[in-house]
């Protein structure tokens, strides 16, 4: 892989499929079709791409150490040294800068957010990643920060069950990918991230366990809250929570039966359960909303 693979791969393009986030708010206020929020929202998410992948090329050159020793991870550029620290250093400028001026250009609050997730991502890859809890805290309200943003830029109104859930959401993914973590290092006895030597099997099992509870059941209190059923004027949304069930059921099952749960892009792009769950949750909501109500 020559020069401009190796750059797309320290940018981390396959990750930006996080930044879909951006589109919650929208979608949720039945505004998917609204052609000028939805140019908004996409602009938004170019330059939120460009901010995310900032941090990740800043992350990558303070792991690169530790990334050395990862069996997957010392594939990355910096790691094996297909690019030099000074190129990762450019380009992080290069990205940092560009998502600042834009973000500004399009709305100061939306520049402001830009703004917290940058220092909160530094502060995290300067020191904060190696305290226990906290580390799972703010990688969590990184998405939420994601579907403020969308909100801002859309320029609908943020309902705060959209925040929860958010919040819950990422909570799981990230335990469950510092589940894979504990497991790396009892087979191989290599440290992999610090924050780790803090967390063991069964407190990770537990708190998945009382996670998933609270999400499934956020999630249906959502579904059949009064000030929902009248925004969208149905009852039926209940009807979609089969498939978020099914879901985290389907993620526990690749955390802790297949132990496979390290890179949640991957399980996004790859498993075909995972695909059904999202495509069936989608257009059971989009049809209940967009279609059914009219």
């Amino acid at each position: 892989m020559g020069k401009v693979g190796d750059v797309i791969r320290l940018i981390r393009v396959k990750q930006w499929v996080k930044n879909v986030f951006l589109f919650i708010p929208i979608f949720f206020a039945g505004e998917i079709f609204n052609v000028n929020k939805l140019l908004m929202v996409l602009t938004g998410f170019g330059i939120y791409c460009m901010c995310a992948s900032a941090v990740y090329i800043l992350n990558d050159i303070k792991d690169v150490d530790l990334d050395r020793i990862h069996p997957e991870k010392s594939k990355r550029p910096l790691a094996s040294g297909a690019i030099s620290l000074v190129t990762a250093y450019f380009l992080y400028a290069i990205f940092l800068v560009s998502s600042l001026v834009l973000s500004f250009t399009i709305d100061v609050n939306f520049f402001v957010i830009i703004v917290a997730y940058m220092l909160i991502n530094v502060a995290y890859s300067l020191g904060l990643k190696k305290i226990s809890i906290l580390d799972l805290m703010l990688v969590s309200i990184g998405f939420v920060l994601r579907v403020v943003a969308g909100g801002v830029v859309a320029d609908v109104p943020l309902s705060h069950w959209l925040i929860i859930m958010t919040f819950l959401l990422s909570l799981f993914i990230v335990l469950a990918k510092r589940r894979d973590d504990l497991v790396e290092f009892k087979n191989s006895g290599k440290v992999l991230r610090a924050s780790s030597q803090h967390y063991n099997l069964d407190y990770i099992h537990s708190i998945l366990t009382m996670l998933s509870a609270i999400l499934i059941t956020a999630y249906i209190t959502y579904t059949l809250s009064d000030d929902i059923q009248q925004q969208f004027h149905t009852d039926d949304l209940y009807l979609t929570s089969i498939f978020v069930i099914a879901g985290v059921m389907r993620y526990i099952q690749i955390t802790m039966v297949e132990n496979n749960s390290g890179f949640p892009t991957s399980i996004l792009y790859k498993d075909r359960f995972i695909h059904f769950t999202l495509v069936g949750w989608l257009l059971s909501f989009y049809l209940i909303i967009y279609v059914i109500k009219v």
